[in-house]
This record gives C-alpha cells, structure tokens and sequence, in this order.
C-alpha cells in the first residue's frame, strides 16, 4: 500500500552524455529501448514515487525521453555529480520535501527497493540520507573490483565507510567469515538536507575514492544503509550493454 504522503517524494534520473567509458550511455538500446527508459519504467511501477523527472543536461536524452512519453528537466553541464545535478532540479519542484536519486544506468533496479527508501524517509523525519546495500560473498570477484564501491555498516544501519577497495581487510578473521556488502547507488535524501550537502565543497575522502557519498560523512552527516536482496548491477561499459541486450533479446 503506497504511503499516504508519496505525493511529497521526488524521483531524479540523472542522465548524462560525457559518461567517460561509454560515451551517450543513456540512449543505448537494450531490448529495443533506450536504457534510461528502462530506469523510467522501474520507477514507473513504484507506489511511493509522486513524481518522476529524468535529469539531463544534454539536449539528445531530453528529446528520447520526452518521445517515450517521460518528463525531463534539462540542468548545467558541469555539476561534480549526479546528486549536484539532483539538487538543481529540486530547486525547481520546491513542493517535494523527499528526494531519491535513481542511476540511470540500472535497468533492472528493483521498484520495491525505491519504494522502501521513500518509506523510510516519510517516516522520520529526522532521517537526513538513506541509500541501500546487497550482501556478497567474501570470493565473489567483485569485492576486488575496484569499480564495485563496498560499504561496511554498524550495528544500528548506519554507513561507517564506502570505498572501492575490499572493507573490511581480514587481517585477525579468516575472509570466509566476512560477509561484504556492495552499495547500491541509489539515494534517498530529505530536501533540506540536499541543498545543506551541495553547498559543501567537496571532500578530501570524496576526492579521493571518487565517492560522493563520502562528501557527507566528512561532514559530520549519518548515511542509514537499507539491505536489500536486489543483487542487480549498473551498465558501465557497451560489453555490459551488450550482454544485457542479449538477455533481453532471449526473453
């Protein structure tokens, strides 16, 4: 059942072209239709979503996205990331007080998941950030990917650290013991506290690791991390594309 206050929740896509690996990635056809609007269609299905805006800066993704019957909202071409971008279409639908940053790059996320999120943040409403996690196993080859971000989390849900090296090290406990939780990139944030967050500039530790997320931490700001069994992953590269095209095309 949708929660009665959804109407106050706020889905951004961001989508942008200069993706460095993979170049206009948005509108690469998986199945027939362009990946961003595989991420429109998840969205489409949630129950806790009272609006959905794909956020691009690119004239060519708000052209496909209008043709497939989405709404976009075009921003500047030189925000650091994607929840930069976020704030500045929230800046434009000022009535929403929850906002949930959705990659546009993961087609296969899971509605429930983004309906979760939301729900977590229309009630409490001292709840600042949420994102989400998925457990792996401690010889699954994507806790060594340095493009898979892990996050270890505390006894109460909340992040301690995200970074793309393998979190924890087993120095004193035989790795087989460990359970590795890779993070999801979707956000969730309470209004207020986005525009407080884009105002900071970025971090040491964000800088480092290339983690915006981190930007947040260093500020003081508690992350709470929901653990989902979507294990379903982003397209980073047109190998990727390629593969999940296939699948597609199998169904």
């Amino acid at each position: 059942m949708p929660d009665p206050n959804f109407q106050n929740v706020l889905g951004v896509i961001p989508a942008r072209w200069a993706s460095t690996r993979f170049p206009g990635k948005p509108l690469e056809l998986i199945g027939g239709k362009p990946l961003v609007q595989h991420v429109w269609d998840q969205c489409a299905r949630c129950r806790n979503l009272g609006k959905v805006v794909v956020a691009t800066d690119d004239d060519r993704i708000f052209r496909a996205v209008q043709d497939f019957g989405g709404e976009a909202s075009m921003t500047r071409d030189d925000h650091p990331s994607g929840t930069d971008r976020m704030a500045e279409v929230a800046e434009k639908f000022p009535d929403h007080d929850v906002l949930i940053n959705i990659q546009g790059d993961e087609p296969l996320i899971d509605p429930e998941l983004i309906d979760e999120l939301a729900g977590k943040l229309l009630g409490d409403p001292d709840l600042p950030m949420i994102t989400a996690a998925n457990p792996m196993q401690p010889d699954d080859p994507a806790v060594q990917d340095e493009n898979v971000v892990k996050v270890t989390i505390d006894r109460d849900g909340h992040a301690l650290y995200f970074s793309r090296s393998p979190i924890p090290f087993p120095r004193n406990t035989a790795v087989d013991e460990l359970t590795y939780y890779r993070h999801k990139g979707i956000y969730g944030f309470r209004r207020d506290f986005l525009l407080e967050f884009v105002s900071w500039a970025p971090s040491i530790l964000e800088q480092t690791e290339g983690l915006e997320q981190l930007r947040a931490m260093e500020n003081g700001a508690r992350i709470r991390v929901i653990l989902t069994g979507d294990d379903s992953t982003g397209i980073d590269t047109p190998e990727q594309a390629a593969i999940l095209n296939e699948q597609f095309k199998g169904d």
